[in-house]
Order: structure tokens, then C-alpha cells, then sequence
């Protein structure tokens, strides 16, 4: 099973930006899938985006516009560029990644907290 670390979490004011970090332990050039989940306290774990082996990454609702993921190859990173916050926003954030045998695998977690 791929290892996933993530990194990049913290303290941060509404309204600032953080860009959370997510290495693996494998190659991402062929995989089925990778995305971002949170869970705040007392909630569900959600779907933040993801991408693909091909085509545009797909965000939720809540953070179009707001956040962006990108991938660099050749570091087995994808990241999570996550500007404007809210309040909301508050979480454990999860990498994921989908391998091409669709094996499932997660990270630790990191949190974010945004509070003036």
C-alpha cells in the first residue's frame, strides 16, 4: 500500500491562505485518482477535490474559487492551494489516492484552523 504524508497545516486568519502538501511513497504518474477530504468535529468526512490521470481537477461547491490543486510529478506531491479561508473551513484535511488497481489509501491528516 502507498504511503501518504501529509504536511502544510496551521493556524490561519479568515480570509488568509495555506497550501498543504501531500508525498508519496510511489510514483503518481499513473494513478486512478488523488484527491483532499476534511472532517470537521462532529461531521462526516467530505470530498474538498481530486484529480485525475487525465483531465481538470474537480472541486466541491464550498471551495471553488477559493482552492486549487496541483501536482508535480517528478516529487510524488500533490498540493492544495487554499486561499480566501473561512471559518468553515476548519478541519482534518486527508490526502487520498486511488491506485490503478483501485486500492485505496489515506494519509494522517493535518489540521487547519482558521480563527481570528
Amino acid at each position: 500500500q502507498v504511503q501518504l504524508v501529509e504536511s502544510g497545516g496551521g493556524l490561519v486568519q479568515p480570509g488568509g491562505s495555506l497550501r498543504l502538501s501531500c508525498t508519496t511513497s510511489g510514483s503518481i504518474f499513473n494513478i486512478n485518482s488523488m484527491g483532499w477530504y476534511r472532517q470537521a468535529p462532529g461531521k462526516q468526512r467530505e470530498l474538498v477535490g481530486e484529480i485525475y490521470r487525465f483531465g481538470s481537477p474537480t472541486y466541491a461547491d464550498s471551495v471553488k474559487g477559493r482552492f486549487t490543486i496541483s501536482r508535480d510529478n517528478f516529487k510524488n506531491t500533490i498540493y492544495l492551494q487554499m486561499n480566501n479561508l473561512k471559518p468553515e473551513d476548519t478541519a482534518v484535511y486527508y490526502c487520498n489516492l486511488v491506485s490503478p488497481d483501485r486500492t485505496t489509501s489515506w494519509g494522517q491528516g493535518t489540521q487547519v484552523t482558521v480563527s481570528s
